[in-house]
């Protein structure tokens, strides 16, 4: 009779092992402290976030449109890691806000940057700050009060424990302006929901939390019905993009999601038409070198 041997886990599962919430900070800081973020960094922006935004989809006309006196729509990317994201969104006309919880973390952010950009100290490239507290968001300043135009997570919600999903969605509906968009990089799909994390299996965790307003701990996605849900965002487009980093296994999918109107009455729409935004363009930061190649990532 065989005796089989279970796998040992992943680094970073062994790094989080038998941690309570309170604690989730001091590892991720101390992993970066360590030099360990190459656990969790690609190398490179995420090339779905590029294509979607390239594409000028109909699901951004509105957030972007309503920028206050011609300026930058502003994004916000909490858990930036070495702020791969936050730059491209800045070389695309955002004006783009950079958390990270470890001072090391957001240092690594601003290097980045300086060597990706012009003038990076004119922008919000890497902030040391806890997503889940306010006190950052006195940053933003009179016109904070607005909320983002556009959020983006691709591997914050996977890193957190599942009793913190609820307070994420929360935060996310707190933060997401009236006609703004939270944008996210659904992953891990291929992961079992039961199994231990970080990363966590999110497969029909966004719509749990997001559409329905319930927890996000759940056992196996739930139906999908459509006119059934009242949480805080709606979901207004999903799909399986063409490129994604190679950790997804080809199961990535991007959400973009929308406040829910009832949270805050009928929105005013301004007019949509005459929007571009590209890398160099005249009213963003400029580029130091050649745009971002992601050549290496499949789909």
């Amino acid at each position: 009779m065989s005796t089989s041997v279970p796998n040992p886990p992943g680094r970073l599962i062994s790094c989080f092992a038998g941690r309570f919430r309170n604690e989730q900070t001091a590892v991720w800081t101390d992993l970066w402290e360590s030099d360990e973020n190459d656990l969790w960094d690609r190398g490179m922006p995420s090339p779905a976030l590029i294509d979607f935004i390239e594409s000028k989809p109909e699901a951004l006309r509105a957030p972007l449109a309503v920028a206050p006196n011609g300026g930058r729509p502003r994004a916000l990317v909490p858990g930036c890691g070495r702020g791969y994201d936050v730059a491209m969104l800045a070389l695309h006309g955002f004006d783009v806000y950079g958390l990270e919880v470890s001072s090391k973390g957001a240092q690594v952010a601003r290097v980045y940057a300086a060597k990706e950009l012009e003038s990076p100290q004119d922008y919000n490239y890497g902030r040391e700050a806890d997503f889940f507290n306010r006190d950052w968001e006195a940053l933003l300043g009179e016109d904070g009060k607005r909320g983002f135009d556009l959020i983006y997570d691709y591997t914050f919600l996977c890193a957190l424990l599942p009793e913190m999903r609820k307070d994420w969605s929360t935060r996310m509906a707190e933060l997401v302006a009236p006609s703004g968009v939270l944008v996210c990089l659904e992953f891990p799909m291929y992961k079992d929901l039961d199994a231990i994390g970080p990363p966590w299996g999110l497969r029909g965790v966004h719509w749990n939390l997001l559409a329905e307003g319930k927890d996000g701990i759940i056992h196996e996605p739930g139906n999908i019905e459509e006119d059934a849900v009242d949480g805080p965002f709606k979901r207004i487009a999903y799909l399986k993009p063409n490129r994604s980093y190679q950790a997804g296994r080809g199961a990535d999918m991007l959400s973009v999601w929308k406040p829910n109107p009832s949270r805050y009455g009928r929105i005013t729409k301004k007019s949509q038409a005459g929007w571009m935004l590209h890398a160099g363009c005249s009213h963003g930061p400029k580029r130091k070198i050649h745009r971002f190649k992601s050549t290496d990532a499949n789909s």
